[in-house]
């Protein structure tokens, strides 16, 4: 990027209204990112999200959003992680307590 080409963010509340509004009957997608003052692909790109992700999409800052069943399988996986690894403390511990002297 050069010192001209400034990346700009937008909110999670800007996306969802530009969603919408290009989602209305009678509204061309570059109608409404040109009024909007985007490019026709970054709103392409926003409805496609939306379409596939629907509410959770546009979570902010390079996020992902999860729905419950999601979250519940994250930590989950990480309580499996953590008792993994005290089961091999566990059995390190028992390897050198039971060595003979």
């Amino acid at each position: 990027m050069t010192q001209q080409q400034i990346r700009r963010s937008y909110s999670n509340e800007f996306k969802r209204n530009a969603v919408a509004l290009s989602g209305h009957l009678g509204r061309q997608v570059n109608e409404v990112a040109e009024k909007l003052g985007i490019t026709e692909q970054i709103l392409t790109r926003w409805r496609r999200e939306h379409r596939r992700r629907g509410e959770l999409s546009f979570p902010g800052n390079g996020r992902q959003a999860f729905n419950e069943e999601q979250t519940r399988i994250l930590e989950l996986e990480k309580q499996l992680r953590d008792v993994e690894m005290e089961r091999d403390i566990l059995k390190k511990a028992v390897a050198i307590f039971s060595r003979q002297p």
